[in-house]
């Protein structure tokens, strides 16, 4: 990387562009210039514009193996049919878990962003930062903090250039800063976190922390002046991890619902950390939201988005495609009308009859969004 030019101002400005707001925020920082590194994004972010009460749901990836036949018509692959083309009939949003176990590539990412296009051109991706800046390498032998995060340059400027490919396009909605529950909130950790916000600042930025250390005023106020989304998220509710919240720190609100599996969740979890396809991970994920559960997160997200310019709603529990069953259901709730699904969902699923229609699998929709 660059060093800073010697004529930069004491008080680094830089422009902030927020993709749910439609407009750039200037964050005045006081800090010296040394404390930032250069930012060189080459995107020139085309901005999405929020719709009123802009709520979003989607699910958390969109390649599995089990979905095939589930979520997805027998097949498809065959006919050439890439799954973001089907999925982006049903959601106007998806978060991209690949960004997390690597950086991004820009031609894949600009790829996906041509395939959604055609279908539904209110959709948005949020994108997961690379674990290398939020994950100890070595996570299955030592608990992360900001001693054993150990990002470099390299990952830095590869990290941009897959999340620029998104952003120029107008469809980074988000960028999901995520932590294990071993990132407690410490003031190591907290300098860290500040230093990685800043790196990081021309980008719609939202935090996850597991831990419920990071539950306290002193976070939600540093969230508040930064203008960064706090993450509330289901989970089980194991020794110190962060229980179910609706707080919106910024321009963006966010959600997502790993599911309550209490058995498997840390049955396996260097597996989850360090991105094992292993069958443990996958139980972790196998749960069913039912519509008690379900109507408690209707509360809460109807909460976030009358406070919040866009709120971005993501179910985790990817097994056989139950996010995709769940995140259905919530769109059907919080919209009061039913909702159209994968016919092949509804036979895996049949209680989704109560709420959906199967789609004519034959044809193309553009998805209006949830408030039109």
């Amino acid at each position: 990387m660059k060093n800073e030019p010697q004529d930069r101002p004491k008080n680094l400005v830089r422009e902030c562009y927020i993709a749910s707001c439609g407009f750039p925020i200037v964050l005045t920082l006081h800090c010296p210039p040394s404390a930032v590194p250069p930012m060189e994004s080459s995107a020139q972010a085309r901005l999405p514009q929020p719709h009123a009460r802009d709520i979003r749901i989607g699910t958390a990836g969109w390649s599995y193996k089990d979905w095939e036949g589930i979520f997805y018509p027998p097949g498809m692959p065959r006919r050439k049919q890439h799954p973001l083309e089907y999925l982006a009939r049903f959601f106007d949003t998806t978060e991209i878990n690949t960004s997390f176990y690597g950086p991004l590539k820009p031609e894949l990412a600009k790829l996906w962003c041509r395939k959604v296009e055609p279908v539904n051109r209110n959709f948005l991706f949020t994108a997961k930062l690379y674990r290398a800046f939020t994950h100890s390498p070595i996570a299955v032998m030592e608990p992360t903090s900001a001693a054993t995060i150990r990002p470099t340059d390299d990952d830095e400027a590869r990290t941009r250039e897959g999340l620029d490919a998104i952003a120029s396009e107008g469809r980074l909605g988000a960028l999901l800063i995520q932590f294990p529950v071993s990132f407690k909130n410490t003031s190591l950790n907290r300098e860290y976190l500040e230093r990685l916000l800043r790196q990081f600042i021309e980008y719609p930025r939202v935090v996850e922390v597991r831990h419920s250390s990071w539950n306290d005023a002193a976070t939600l106020a540093a969230f508040t002046q930064q203008n960064v989304g706090f993450c509330n998220i289901d989970q089980p509710l194991l020794g110190r991890s962060l229980a179910p919240t609706e707080h919106v720190t910024g321009a963006i609100g966010y959600v997502r619902l790993h599911g309550r599996n209490y058995e498997h969740w840390f049955a396996d979890q260097s597996s989850a950390d360090q991105g094992s396809d292993s069958d443990n991970r996958n139980d972790r994920y196998n749960y069913l939201y039912n519509q008690r559960e379900l109507a408690g997160w209707k509360e809460r997200i109807e909460s976030v988005a009358e406070r919040a310019q866009t709120t971005y709603v993501i179910t985790n529990n990817h097994f056989e495609s139950k996010a995709g069953v769940n995140a259905l259901e919530l769109k059907a709730m919080i919209t009061g009308r039913r909702v159209q699904a994968p016919p092949t969902l509804i036979q895996k699923y049949p209680e989704l009859r109560n709420i959906a229609d199967a789609a004519d699998d034959s044809a193309v929709t553009n998805p209006t969004p949830l408030f039109p």
